[in-house]
């Protein structure tokens, strides 16, 4: 739970054709609260009356992540969540095995760590997948108290 698929920084973004359906895609998404799966942001999309088929929606979201748009994280069952990339950067997350809480971390050392590493070995296109996760202080008091939620920055 709470792996993270870092977009690289030398890598160049793919490229991104705004079409209708995509157009609304990042619309709904950039709605959801926290994290959300392809299935959820379909259904979203069906609730609001609009028409893209669930292959868009996946194909949408790879594209974004590629291009470095969104931040991925799985949860308990190994399902991808995503979520619209509140800033340039991307984050890393520690993750609540209970409920399923997120909260963004500062990983500035994990990023110098891999840009060091790949230039030593002369790699390009590095990417990394960082995961930490735990019990949230709430759910350590009384894990049934607080059913699995979605996942929150």
């Amino acid at each position: 739970m709470g792996v993270l698929r870092d977009a690289p920084a030398t890598r160049s973004p793919a490229p991104w054709r705004p079409t209708p359906q995509r157009m609304a895609v990042v619309s709904t998404l950039d709605n959801q609260v926290g994290f959300t799966s392809a299935q959820e942001l379909h259904e979203a999309l069906e609730a609001e009356g609009v028409t893209v088929g669930l292959t868009t929606v996946y194909r949408t979201l790879n594209a974004l992540n590629r291009s470095g748009r969104v931040d991925v994280v799985r949860d308990k069952t190994g399902e991808r969540l995503y979520r619209l990339r509140p800033a340039d950067e991307h984050c890393h997350y520690l993750v609540c095995r209970t409920c399923g809480l997120s909260t963004a971390v500062e990983a500035s050392f994990v990023e110098g760590w891999a840009d060091h590493v790949a230039e030593t070995l002369r790699f390009t296109e590095v990417e990394h997948t960082v995961e930490l996760s735990g019990v949230c202080s709430r759910c350590l008091v009384d894990p049934t108290a607080h059913p699995p939620t979605q996942l929150h920055a």
